[in-house]
């Protein structure tokens, strides 16, 4: 079933045709969304229900990929991953001495108060010559806890990734959501140290994210902070749990997004910093992902004394949404792989070069590149 889930990505490929490949985190099902038409079509109220795809800049329009048809399939990771060329990923030096001259001006800001964190990110443009098809599903092999996905419209583009971070997820009205913060390489059998500025990175994200939404929500529940594993990384992780009060989709992601860990605080200025500083147009890295009020079946059996087994089927109606982090782009015979990292007043950029070298490793490794 998976391969002709792929096989039908395929000819909507060829025909130019809009769809969607993704896996939510620790699932076994991809989901296939399928759109007919070529057209893009904007998310207005968020009362829409498909496919959202948001750029970075708040300011510009939320893509929406109608679910013309949407198909399911199981995948199961092979018991060893597959073997692939090794490519060398070469570094221009003028890269790494731009993103620490950045980081310093960032740092500055800092101390003059302009603002209390910024997060700063450079791209990087590899050779690819892979099928998209293959890079996807070596994502879901190798990432299974992250939400996985390949996204392509033919007056857009095409994207994949493995992101670790939820924007928010509305169930009814049960609001889920995270602050995720911190970034330190995996090392086989050793847990995770956290220094002072990770520590401090985390704390900020949380207390913005509690203070954005305090108004909007009853029965604020935040989660103690834990390490977390993404790919080769740890990061730190906080949950957030509430109830909405009579509060519209898009009121809650208007004050979601952009995150403190993708942006900065404050969100406008630091958004303003990293539109003037950064020299390139971050597009829809950074921005979220995933599906908008879209249907999702329960089903439920009930043992009754005297009776036989009894099933219930629930409908509930779904936002389930996730931040464009460890992504790329796919142009011709390029990849174009973002990466980024939390900046703050105790922030080293030696230690934050290296921190997005560690970062691209997530998809570096996918396209076989080192």
């Amino acid at each position: 079933m998976f391969r002709q889930l792929i096989e039908k990505a395929e000819e909507q490929l060829v025909k130019k045709a809009p769809f969607v490949l993704y896996r939510k985190p620790s699932s076994t099902i991809v989901n296939g969304g399928f759109q007919n038409t070529p057209e893009v079509y904007h998310v207005k109220t968020f009362k829409e229900k498909g496919f959202v795809f948001a750029p970075f800049n708040a300011e510009l329009p939320v893509v929406l990929m109608h679910l013309d048809d949407h198909v399911m399939a199981p995948y199961v990771p092979l018991l060893k991953e597959e073997e692939h060329k090794r490519t060398e990923c070469n570094i221009e030096e003028s890269d790494k001495d731009f993103h620490i001259q950045l980081v310093k001006k960032g740092i500055a800001e800092i101390k003059k108060d302009a603002f209390k964190k910024v997060v700063l990110s450079r791209k990087i443009v590899v050779d690819c010559t892979r099928d998209p098809f293959i890079l996807f599903t070596a994502l879901l092999q190798k990432y299974s806890a992250a939400f996985c996905y390949l996204w392509y419209h033919p007056k857009i583009g095409m994207w994949l990734g493995a992101t670790p971070e939820i924007l928010m997820r509305l169930e009814g009205k049960r609001l889920t959501t995270m602050s995720l913060a911190g970034t330190k390489p995996y090392v086989e059998e050793q847990e995770a140290q956290w220094g002072a500025k990770e520590l401090e990175e985390q704390e900020l994200v949380t207390e913005y994210i509690t203070t954005a939404l305090k108004d909007k929500v009853d029965k604020l529940v935040s989660s103690k902070v834990a390490s977390i594993r993404a790919g080769n990384l740890w990061h730190l992780r906080t949950k957030l749990t509430a109830d909405i009060k009579n509060e519209s989709l898009q009121s809650i992601v208007k004050v979601l997004h952009p995150t403190p860990a993708v942006c900065g605080m404050p969100k406008e200025v630091t958004q303003s910093f990293i539109l003037k500083e950064e020299n390139y147009d971050r597009l829809f890295y950074t921005g979220y992902l995933g599906e908008l009020n879209v249907k999702q079946e329960n089903l439920r059996t009930t043992r009754r004394r005297n009776t036989e087994n009894r099933a219930y089927k629930s409908i509930k109606i779904v936002s389930d949404l996730y931040v464009n982090l460890r992504c790329m782009q796919l142009i011709k015979e390029k990849a174009f792989v973002y990466v980024g990292g939390g900046i703050t007043k105790d922030s080293d950029p030696e230690k934050e070069w290296e921190e997005t070298v560690n970062k691209s490793k997530t998809m570096l490794s996918i396209l076989g590149a080192t």
